[in-house]
């Protein structure tokens, strides 16, 4: 069964792996990706194979957290006490169903909330991550990449990093564990390669799994998150910059993601288990 893990305003998470730079007094934090603050919680109705049953089971209040960005603030967005937070289900399947706004097509792994308060649409924009405790700031690059070219374009900016990589796999399968991570370090860029192109189908559309590549020593990070955007950070942002533009992607400042509103996650038990499988070949613990 398809199965709805959360719908809420988003918060595009910290970088993992990346350190202050040199002039910082401490090091950036380790990455947690923060929860979407605004949840609305589903669970299926019937745990076998079948068609989209959603049944939601409870709202938790909004709490956005305190990162510094040099776009415009995120606003959560909250859903009015006399207005349901779910359509009744022919609306809702209806909505489910549709995968393509305009020429942006969704993967399975995400969908805008019913409410449309962000219209998919593809594009990057300029960002950064200002650690609150030292003040340091890591230029970032934020893009929303139309599903027939996402996971190239993901691929392709890669290629900055080099020929060893770190890796961090991301999971949220497991309500009851919350936010997992397994980690690599030091495999061949190319072998790495070669292993995701295997699980081309999990990383587009699996709502519960992310992955973030790192170079080894510098400041140079590359994540695919569950909500399926992308998000570089790299003190110079002028190759993976490149990269986006040469994937037909346009810099628009004020480009509003998928999980800056109202959105719903899916995901599966053959999603679970292949992210299993993911996380063995390339060796994480």
């Amino acid at each position: 069964a398809i199965m709805g893990r959360r719908a809420g305003a988003g918060q595009r998470p910290a970088p993992r792996h990346a350190p202050a730079p040199k002039s910082a007094n401490s090091p950036l934090p380790p990455h947690g990706a923060k929860p979407c603050p605004t949840f609305v919680l589903f669970r299926p109705c019937d745990r076998r194979d079948g068609p989209f049953t959603w049944q939601p089971i409870m709202r938790l209040p909004d709490n956005p957290a305190p990162v510094t960005r040099s776009a415009p603030p995120l606003k959560a967005v909250s859903i009015p006490d006399e207005q349901p937070a779910a359509p009744d289900g022919a609306a809702l399947d209806a909505h489910l169903a549709r995968a393509q706004y305009g020429r942006f097509l969704l993967t399975d792994a995400i969908r805008p909330g019913w409410r449309l308060d962000v219209v998919p649409r593809a594009g990057y924009r300029h960002d950064a991550f200002v650690d609150p405790a030292g003040g340091s700031r890591l230029p970032a690059l934020v893009a929303a990449v139309s599903g027939e070219t996402l996971f190239e374009t993901f691929m392709a900016l890669l290629d900055p990093l080099g020929d060893t990589c770190d890796v961090v796999l991301e999971s949220t399968h497991d309500e009851a564990a919350g936010r997992r991570e397994f980690t690599r370090s030091g495999i061949e860029r190319l072998v790495l390669e070669s292993i995701l192109w295997d699980f081309e189908d999990l990383l587009l559309n699996d709502g519960c799994s992310g992955i973030a590549v790192m170079h080894p020593e510098q400041s140079l990070e590359v994540q695919f998150d569950e909500h399926k955007l992308l998000v570089v950070y790299a003190p110079i942002r002028v190759p993976f910059e490149r990269i986006l533009r040469g994937q037909g992607l346009d810099r628009d400042d004020r480009l509003r993601v998928i999980s800056q509103g109202e959105h719903m996650h899916t995901s599966n038990g053959r999603h679970e288990r292949r992210f299993g499988e993911l996380a063995g070949r390339l060796g994480c613990c």
